[in-house]
């Protein structure tokens, strides 16, 4: 048996030599077939002291911890026959937060819209692609929240991760809610709602009553773009900026810094998951569905992490701005 070393702070993996007997991995301890002589235990003091560092290096946790929710292991697929796919599939990630799932019937792109609710107000990120009864599905799941709290009311507003097509199409329906606030999707009227004085390299906040979100300006793959950190679950949502897919860059420059922006951001904080707004990628290391699929039977989780961000941000600092088209295993770099 032989230690392979650390795979974290604090633990060991225990793997075999063709002879049988235990080998020290990396030059730690020289193998020979008299292990015994050369071995030495550990002292305790040794592994309490390296079990309190990796503790102490671990980020601290906003508002006393993150709270938890559930993802589907797979989403529903659209088609091959769509007459029976209903519009949107509807996610409870906890009682607080709604993920729906546009179908690949109602348009290809297939988006993904988050609805989050505070104890003052709620905030619906993208309306969707194609034609939707958009208005009906979010009053449904309003009117549900709104029963099990014993509410009457709550205000929403209706922003976007950014002004694209395939996510601003239920807009006008929304416009005619009396309870919903649309934010335009523009520049302009973003800095404004959300108080951005110095755009992009700023980081404001915005208070749904109780739950604090982080509005983080990342223009690069569109101009108006923007994540959001919702530091109640530590989930990052970063729109169309990484996903598992093809990350269309319109400015690789600006893309290339909202990528850094967003890793300086998130160093010593929570991250759950990193949610985007589309599905491109199979499970199937560095394939994607061709632009237009709307059968995806065997797509990638939506959920990516912060090792995901670093490594597109590694690549993009490779580049030295010159952003050139790159395959990764769950998503491809795609200059425009």
């Amino acid at each position: 048996m032989k230690f392979l070393g650390p795979t974290r702070p604090g633990a060991w993996t225990l793997g075999h030599t063709r002879a049988g007997a235990p080998s020290w991995g990396k030059g730690i301890i020289r193998t020979d077939m008299n292990w015994r002589k050369n071995f030495r235990p550990i002292p305790i003091l040794v592994l309490v002291l390296a079990a309190r560092s990796h503790l102490d290096a671990q980020a601290s946790q906003p508002n006393g911890g993150v709270r938890i929710g559930s993802l589907p292991r797979s989403w529903q697929v659209s088609g091959p026959q769509c007459g029976e796919n209903p519009q949107f599939q509807i996610q409870e990630y906890n009682p607080d937060l709604y993920i729906f799932r546009e179908s690949g019937c109602s348009n290809y792109e297939k988006p993904f819209l988050y609805l989050l609710f505070g104890k003052e107000k709620a905030l619906l990120l993208d309306t969707g692609a194609g034609t939707t009864d958009l208005a009906r599905a979010l009053k449904t799941q309003v009117d549900a929240w709104l029963k099990r709290n014993n509410r009457d009311s709550i205000p929403l507003i209706a922003a976007h991760t950014h002004s694209h097509g395939d996510h601003i199409s239920g807009d006008q329906q929304l416009k005619s809610l009396s309870f919903v606030t649309v934010v335009e999707p523009k520049t302009s009227a973003v800095e404004t709602f959300f108080g951005f004085r110095n755009w992009p390299t700023e980081v404001v906040t915005y208070d749904l009553g109780n739950r604090v979100l982080d509005i983080i300006a990342i223009p690069g793959h569109e101009g108006s773009s923007i994540a959001v950190y919702d530091r109640q679950t530590g989930i990052l949502f970063t729109g169309d900026t990484l996903y598992p897919g093809r990350l269309y860059v319109e400015d690789g420059l600006a893309f290339a810094l909202s990528v850094q922006r967003l890793v300086d951001f998130t160093q010593g904080k929570i991250v759950t998951h990193i949610l985007g707004n589309h599905i491109e990628q199979a499970r199937t290391p560095y394939l994607d569905y061709p632009i237009g699929t709307v059968y995806q039977p065997d797509e990638h989780e939506l959920e990516l992490g912060r090792a995901h961000l670093l490594e597109l941000n590694d690549a993009l600092r490779g580049m030295k701005g010159r952003v050139v088209r790159m395959a990764f295993r769950d998503f491809t770099i795609w200059p425009e």
